[in-house]
């Protein structure tokens, strides 16, 4: 194994925390035993790919600064039983396999038959983990286990579930980085008797759980009220947008937001490219639009924060936004 050591010492000095049950699961579980890519990103703190489809969808093995915080807000123990969104490659259930040991349970769902199979490929040594094929994220699996205590959710949703929220025990919570698809917080939602508590742990930028969602294509309304939305939200941070302008962008994102569902993305479905809608109201927010172009383009090509990496300087300004996925 590459020197796992190195990158967690990195890890500890950027600020990172990893529990010493988390830092013994990282030092015994390979990665490389989970791709056939080259595994060499990962130990700068990177994400490495580990399913490519045909039609250009990539998913990724997280970031170790990534993993490590997500298994500590996981506040794992010996014996527990733990559902996992997102198949990852199967490092991250084999990672927490490895902390709830031969009494726990690890049961890992994924909307992709891909990302299962080769899951089941990668894990024949983990009698512990039962990984199958879920019909959709917002759909309850057949024959599941009726009561939740820890979730993790890998990928980007928008809210919680409701099979998921509605299992979790009292004191159990799920983890999941909610919000849209340019950009969400990694949120610990936990049951107290009958209410729920949301705890936010900080921005992060995850891609989509299904595979089927990263494949390259035209960006959709939704993706680009998303994106504008982002754009919009920082610059007024910045003190860049004046109020007309802002009020201008609103008023584009909601009208994107409420185009169909079902609608062609531009240069398909046989509408002609001046003609369809979203780019029809594209034009008409144009003077508002076209002047944050850059500001856009620095917000499809972010820095990505890795604090595992071997020239990670631990006095650098950042805002704590770590990426996850490669991003589009």
């Amino acid at each position: 194994m590459t020197d796992m050591p190195a990158l967690l010492r990195r890890l500890a000095k950027g600020g990172i925390e990893v529990p010493e049950h988390v830092e013994k699961a990282m030092l015994k579980v390979d990665v490389a035993d989970f791709t056939d890519y080259d595994v060499e990103p990962f130990f700068a703190d990177r994400p490495i790919p580990f399913l490519e489809t045909d039609e250009g969808g990539i998913k990724t093995i997280s970031a170790p600064h990534m993993i490590a915080t997500l298994l500590h807000h996981l506040e794992l123990s010996i014996g527990q039983e733990v559902v996992v969104l997102g198949a990852k490659g199967g490092y991250i259930a084999a990672l927490i396999a490895m902390i709830v040991g031969e009494k726990g349970r690890v049961r890992l769902l994924d909307p992709s038959q891909l990302a299962v199979e080769h899951v089941q490929s990668r894990l024949t040594h983990w009698p512990t983990v039962e990984s199958r094929v879920l019909e959709a994220v917002e759909v309850a699996p057949v024959a599941f286990p009726g009561e939740l205590n820890r979730v993790l959710i890998t990928g980007q949703i928008r809210e919680l579930p409701g099979w998921i929220s509605s299992r979790i025990v009292d004191g159990g919570f799920a983890l999941a980085p909610l919000g849209n698809t340019a950009g969400q917080h990694l949120m610990k939602i936990e049951r107290q008797g009958d209410e729920m508590y949301s705890t936010d742990l900080g921005p992060v930028s995850f891609g989509p759980i299904d595979v089927k969602d990263s494949e390259t294509g035209p960006m959709n309304p939704n993706e680009l009220a998303d994106l504008l939305e982002l754009t919009m939200e920082t610059c007024e941070e910045l003190d860049m947008v004046d109020e007309d302008e802002a009020l201008a962008l609103r008023d584009l994102i909601v009208e994107l937001r409420q185009l169909p569902a079902d609608l062609p993305p531009p240069g398909e479905g046989g509408i002609p490219m001046s003609e369809h809608p979203m780019i029809q109201l594209m034009w008409d927010a144009s003077p508002s639009f076209l002047r944050l172009w850059p500001m856009l383009q620095m917000m499809l090509h972010p820095n990505l924060a890795q604090p595992g990496a071997v020239d990670w300087n631990d006095d650098d300004d950042d805002d704590g936004f770590f990426f996850d996925e490669f991003q589009r």
